[in-house]
């Protein structure tokens, strides 16, 4: 990424973070949903309502400052999904995430 600002990095870095947040919203339900423990199910629900939130400030920030919220896609983010997906698929349902829990 070429940045000749701090303001272009500010918004650069915002942009980032806003789509990190939006890729998390949509992965949390199914984590959720595989999750056996009902104790991890509560704590990814949790999570979602916190993103939620932190999604509604940045849209604030964005909507204060005349900024675009779209960038480009966040790669840390899309592959954290992506490899948590694979890893539920190879545990089977629930497993795998629960795995996650106990080992983090």
């Amino acid at each position: 990424m070429n940045v000749n600002s701090l303001q272009e990095l500010y918004v650069a870095e915002l942009q980032d973070i806003y789509d990190a947040e939006t890729q998390i919203t949509k992965a949390l339900p199914k984590m959720a949903k595989a999750a056996t423990s009902p104790e991890l199910q509560a704590a990814f629900h949790e999570h979602l309502q916190q993103t939620e939130q932190q999604i509604t400030r940045l849209e604030e920030i964005f909507s204060n400052h005349g900024l675009p919220n779209r960038g480009k896609t966040c790669k840390g983010m899309q592959g954290l999904i992506t490899e948590t997906e694979g890893d539920q698929g190879s545990c089977g349902a629930g497993r795998c995430t629960d795995r996650w829990r106990s080992e983090g």
